[in-house]
């Protein structure tokens, strides 16, 4: 199985955030077994923010692909910023990057071609690797290229995914509390003589003025029935 790590700040992992992990795990070992010559892969995944979510399929490629998101030199910064394949078919005469051809060349690698696929916001890396010399050529057009292209596609759709559930849990609890504050509205009515909109904007006053929810503020008012608070909401709705 390949490792999977966060290049950014540590965090718990939660369920949604391991899915990412693991649609790059599985695009990293099916390019490997598609691939020629491939004696490893890593990928990349970034929306823009600081975490970057990666997988490889040997521990000594962590390091590499970690030094290049740190440092910004190598293939994958490369690919990134102009958004097309950047290939190192000999590592033995590369000269853009030395302090990536260094760790490569100490980890056995001798060439490796990185392809970067971009959709809605996300930016895809699939870096593939080879003990020998020229050995990626065809990498760029082959089958690794249609793998990356649904792994794209895929993390694209799962972020959707998640937004649409999280939008349906806020609906969800918003449906909840409706009649907890439709229910302090209207003591809040009986207590003022005023309609609907001005009883729900004492109650927002009250939850911003304390730093409570407005389910919890509504609540906390339906369980005293409003009692003791007449001078209060009277004082609110100045």
């Amino acid at each position: 199985m390949p490792d999977t790590e966060h290049l950014g700040p540590r965090r718990t992992a939660s369920p949604e955030s391991a899915l990412p992990g693991r649609r790059l795990s599985e695009l990293a070992e099916q390019a490997v077994r598609c691939t020629t010559d491939c004696c490893g892969a890593g990928t990349t995944v970034s929306d823009g923010g600081t975490e970057r979510p990666a997988a490889v399929t040997h521990p000594d490629l962590a390091a590499l692909v970690s030094m290049q998101l740190r440092s910004g030199e190598g293939p994958i910064p490369a690919a990134l910023e102009r958004g097309e394949p950047v290939e190192s078919g000999d590592l033995l005469r590369e000269e853009r990057w030395p302090q990536y051809r260094a760790m490569a060349l100490d980890s056995g690698v001798r060439s490796s071609v990185t392809l970067p696929f971009r959709r809605a916001g996300l930016t895809v890396t699939l870096s593939l690797y080879s003990f020998r010399a020229g050995g990626l050529e065809d990498v760029p057009h082959g089958p690794a290229r249609a793998l990356g292209d649904l792994a794209a596609t895929c993390l694209v759709r799962d972020r959707s995914y998640r937004a649409a559930l999280t939008e349906l849990d806020q609906l969800g609890a918003a449906l909840r509390t409706r009649p907890v504050v439709d229910q302090a509205c209207g003591i809040v009515m009986h207590v003022l003589a005023c309609d609907a909109d001005a009883a729900f904007k004492v109650l927002r006053r009250i939850s911003q003025g304390t730093n409570r929810k407005l389910s919890e503020v509504a609540s906390a008012l339906v369980d005293s029935r409003g009692r003791g608070l007449e001078q209060e909401l009277v004082s609110l709705s100045n």
